[in-house]
């Protein structure tokens, strides 16, 4: 039998409240008590499982962010599990799948999950969304598809979906990609693959990296001012990404203000507030200033790669290669 270890993190699957889907604790439930809820779980896998922290995802730091890939890797490196099931905040999840999609040097499948529900409410979705990981993760094939997340019976790619509802239970969704499968009536179908590179092709490598560059994201706005870029330098952050308006669309005060940034060596991503499409050159003089395009990634995500970007280079070229690879 499949090998599948849970790794638990708290977030709103294991929250506990009164009533209702807010004003709940979010991680006051540990895995074992999670796992008595999903007997049938053991139907599909050996499963063993661990409580990593127990945080409300809006919490995430880099160090947990750090701390969980390196036990991830621990646990392959070991050879203590043939995939990995983790449950996780719905708020940052995303960015936690998508460092894991670039960091863990493995084929083996890593499943993500979480709930818009607390474990308490009515019609909680948890309970539905860890057996369909568990599922997930015990598919033969799920192998190679880098870090995978199922919520609300479909599979996505961690560098493709994003959270798009504040409460509705169908909330993860990957915008003009689409889903990778679904999980039809407690089987595993998947239809496409994503053709970016990741895990075992990534060349990201943790072990020298203590602590992630900081990175901040600047979300653009009508009417926009140069003061969070002239804050960012005088702190001497080392990157930047602008969520823009429309195509990346940067306003003229704005961009002077990251052309000096750039010039002054901070790297400056372009990406986009609209949640849907790829971010282009758009204007020439992005390109004479030495943007890069953040292409379909959205402000969060491409912030994560640029953090794991500046600890390989600060070089504006290399990096926009990386985002086009990635």
């Amino acid at each position: 039998m499949i090998r599948v270890k849970i790794i638990a993190t708290g977030g709103t699957i294991a929250g506990v409240g009164k009533s209702g889907n807010t004003g709940y604790q979010a991680g006051a439930l540990g895995i074992n008590d999670l796992l008595k809820k999903v007997p049938g779980i053991k139907n599909y896998a050996a499963i063993t499982q661990e409580d990593f922290c127990r945080i409300d995802s809006k919490d995430l730091t880099a160090e947990i962010l750090l701390g969980l890939s390196r036990r991830v890797q621990e646990i392959f490196r070991q050879n203590a599990a043939d995939a990995i099931v983790i449950t996780h905040g719905t708020d940052t999840l995303e960015e936690t799948a998508y460092f894991l999609h670039l960091t863990i040097r493995d084929s083996r499948p890593i499943v993500l999950t979480g709930a818009m529900r607390p474990a308490t409410a009515l019609s909680a979705d948890g309970e539905a969304n860890l057996l369909n990981a568990v599922r997930v993760a015990a598919h033969p094939d799920s192998m190679g598809r880098g870090v995978l997340v199922t919520l609300n019976e479909k599979i996505d790619s961690a560098r493709d979906v994003t959270k798009t509802n504040t409460l509705a239970v169908e909330a993860f969704r990957s915008p003009g990609m689409g889903s990778l499968g679904c999980v039809l009536a407690g089987n595993v179908a998947y239809y496409r693959r994503s053709t970016r590179a990741h895990t075992i092709d990534s060349e990201f490598n943790l072990e020298a990296v203590k602590t992630l560059p900081k990175v901040k994201i600047i979300y653009g706005a009508a009417c926009d001012d140069s003061l969070f870029v002239e804050a960012a330098l005088a702190a001497k952050v080392p990157g930047l990404v602008y969520a823009g308006m429309g195509n990346g669309s940067v306003p003229q005060e704005m961009e002077k203000a990251l052309a000096e940034a750039a010039r002054q060596g901070c790297v400056v991503v372009r990406s986009s507030r609209v949640g849907n499409g790829a971010v282009t050159c758009a204007e020439e003089s992005y390109r004479r200033h030495n943007f890069v395009e953040g292409d379909t990634l959205t402000p969060q995500k491409a912030r994560i790669l640029l953090q794991l970007a500046l600890t390989k280079t600060k070089n504006p070229a290399e990096i926009q290669k990386m985002f086009w690879r990635y």
